[in-house]
């Protein structure tokens, strides 16, 4: 199998939450926010008036990654400072919610007459990662081999702990609150493109979503740009591990390409390996996909790494990928980071304070 992981392009789009630096709850000043920063591609709202959202442009290496991510998050981190709120990377918010939070869009009201059950917690955060590929009939089958990996890719980048001001008892709690959605899932084995599409159309024809921006599955083909996209993850507290999960997904997707018979597995696994990873992130026991047994994730999760490793030696990431897991390992995940804050913070402007200041510094401990 020959693998070039520099044909590959990648993307990352990350969704961030604005706070109260007083009492930590939601603050609803993101229309605000975008009117001060001449909002563009770059940088736009989102469903809740809570939310920001950031887009990298299209890079080539992981030090174009990691300086795109950097900029974006302090210029929206300066911009909330100058309004009075703090600007967080937690996968929902840590504390509580107050007041009308839905952006006021057309769109948006649609969704909350659709889906009325849903919408007061769908102000979620994760990180989306893109990758290029030559054509959608890859990309759809590019997604089946996806699958059986998506589980390890969030048991590492979990950062959502914290809901209402305590421990969720999730590491992940954006998880199961996303997965609620009737399009949120793993994606088909599709045979191409147009395969793809009629289950894009069905799912529209259904109402399970408005339309095809809406429907979630947990990687899919971006509606809007010539990649595969990656959704499974929380947004990462910090830069570095947001680098790192780019490069895995990248080296996932180039493999995926480059192979003929991706390895399958059933789906009951995967869905059984997805709340594994999302109750208790690297802690807690996994489920390998195609044995079915209980598996350290640590283990899970360096198995992934070597099933990608040619193509992450040739574009040029292995080390890099290395070195971040390292680190991984040893400072633990954004949800064991956040746990760590709010165990010695004194009040819940303190642990947002505290947030704020992990979302921008390197590494975040």
């Amino acid at each position: 199998m020959a693998v070039d992981g520099m044909n590959h392009t990648v993307g990352v789009e990350e969704e961030f939450v604005l706070l109260d630096p007083v009492d930590g709850s939601v603050a609803l000043r993101a229309p605000e926010l975008l009117e001060s920063l001449a909002p563009g591609p770059d940088v736009t709202g989102e469903l809740m008036r809570f939310q920001i959202e950031t887009a990298t442009g299209v890079c080539r290496g992981l030090d174009e990654v990691r300086s795109e991510l950097t900029r974006l998050r302090q210029t929206v981190a300066t911009a909330a400072e100058a309004d009075g709120c703090l600007m967080v990377a937690a996968g929902i918010p840590p504390g509580r919610l107050r007041g009308d939070t839905l952006t006021p869009e057309p769109r948006y009201r649609r969704m909350a007459q659709a889906f009325p059950e849903l919408i007061g917690e769908a102000g979620t955060c994760a990180c989306h990662v893109h990758v290029g590929l030559p054509s959608r009939d890859l990309g759809a089958r590019v997604l089946a081999g996806l699958r059986p990996w998506l589980a390890p890719l969030l048991a590492l980048s979990v950062n959502s702990p914290v809901e209402n001001g305590a421990d969720s008892g999730w590491a992940s709690r954006r998880f199961p609150i996303w997965n609620r959605w009737p399009t949120a899932k793993p994606p088909d084995e599709w045979s191409g493109a147009a395969a793809y599409d009629r289950s894009i159309r069905e799912a529209l024809r259904r109402g399970a979503a408005l339309d095809a921006a809406g429907v979630y599955f947990y990687a899919r083909l971006s509606p809007r740009h010539p990649t595969v996209e990656v959704r499974i993850a929380d947004v990462c507290l910090a830069v570095d591990d947001a680098v790192l999960l780019a490069a895995l997904v990248r080296g996932l997707v180039a493999t995926c390409a480059a192979t003929t018979r991706p390895p399958r597995a059933r789906g009951a696994r995967i869905d059984a390996a997805l709340a594994a990873a999302a109750r208790s992130g690297l802690e807690g026991p996994g489920i390998d996909v195609f044995t079915g047994r209980e598996a350290d994730q640590r283990e899970l999760i360096g198995e992934l790494v070597e099933f990608i490793r040619p193509a992450l030696t040739a574009a040029g990431d292995a080390e890099d990928v290395d070195r971040g897991l390292d680190s991984l390992f040893e400072h633990g995940t954004g949800a064991d980071r956040q746990r760590r804050l709010l165990a010695e913070a004194a009040s819940p402007g303190e642990f947002a304070a505290d947030l704020a200041h992990a979302t921008m510094n390197v590494p975040a401990r």
